[in-house]
């Protein structure tokens, strides 16, 4: 019998060979305590700031950390993927977004003088309306007489529904356009001062000399009116302003076809016909024909109509 007992089977090993776990799995408890004393050394060993372990956690550094960055290096485009897409998408819509600002800045910028104007033209026909005490109806011309008739006309987007009717005066912020040939529901013909056809009184505001005056049919800078004055004896005198004449009915309001007192133009030339014994002065009317736009259409206050009214002190109804 052995000194330390009786011998099992599998109690001695040959020398060198490690000590074999249990036969339920669990390592010996040989092997533990091994390993604890093992990490309690190491921990030793790195304390302070010089370890001893420093240059194999430098050789194990300079192996393993290559190789991690490679893997990382080869990884990342991998789970970057979809923040990737995401990305794009975003750009994408925020590009199309400062795309649509950026068309909406530039609209806004090249009708901001067009919008300006329109506003000047309303603030202008508002002044008109008080100077001249007369209740208007604003209407946008929409449309110009067929070039191939010869006649100077423009329509309107008012008509009877707006309380418009033949024969009324039309004006704008620089004087008279003309006066209605014929209405629809919603819109109206005008006969322009500037058509061969119109004749108007006019009256020279100096003088207060009467005569009429006659289209030429002729558009733009070219166009021009021709005045011809009841008493031949008076002479006009360049730079004179002509108005227009008309007479008010028992309600004390404009009666047609035109408005008295609305600026018409100004004498630009004088000519005498010693054989026909007259004088002619030659107008230059206020209006451009070619910039026409917005317009007044001279009615009787508190004409009903389907859209607001500017009335004689300027107000709107």
């Amino acid at each position: 019998m052995s000194p330390l007992g009786p011998l099992r089977p599998g109690s001695l090993r040959p020398f060198g060979q490690a000590p074999r776990s249990n036969h339920d799995g669990t390592p010996p408890r040989a092997l533990i305590v091994a390993l604890v004393l093992a990490c309690a050394s190491l921990m030793l060993l790195d304390r302070g700031t010089e370890s001893v372990v420093d240059p194999a956690r430098s050789v194990v550094g300079d192996v393993v950390g290559p190789a991690q960055a490679g893997v990382a290096g080869a990884i990342r485009p991998i789970v970057e993927l979809p923040g990737f897409f995401r990305s794009r998408e975003q750009l994408r819509a925020e590009l199309a977004s400062l795309e649509a600002e950026n068309a909406g800045l530039r609209t806004e910028v090249r009708s901001s003088g067009y919008r300006r104007n329109k506003l000047l033209e309303l603030e202008g026909l508002t002044s008109t309306a008080e100077s001249l005490g007369y209740a208007l109806v604003p209407a946008r011309v929409v449309g110009l007489g067929s070039s191939q008739s010869f006649t100077h006309t423009v329509t309107i987007d008012a008509g009877s529904a707006a309380g418009l009717a033949p024969d009324m005066t039309v004006i704008n912020n620089d004087g008279l356009v003309g006066r209605i040939l014929r209405v629809t529901r919603t819109s109206a013909t005008v006969l322009t001062l500037i058509d061969s056809d119109s004749t108007v009184g006019g009256r020279i505001g100096e003088s207060m000399e009467l005569g009429f005056l006659q289209g030429r049919g002729m558009i733009g800078g070219s166009a021009r009116l021709d005045l011809e004055l009841l008493d031949q004896k008076l002479v006009p005198a360049k730079g004179d302003t002509v108005v227009s004449w008309g007479s008010l009915d028992d309600d004390g309001n404009a009666s047609g076809p035109y408005t008295a007192g609305v600026p018409i133009g100004q004498v630009v030339s004088v000519y005498a016909s010693l054989r026909e014994s007259t004088q002619r002065a030659v107008i230059d009317p206020f209006v451009d024909f070619t910039e026409l736009d917005l317009v007044g259409v001279v009615v009787a206050s508190g004409t009903r109509s389907d859209r607001a009214v500017v009335e004689a002190d300027g107000s709107l109804r």
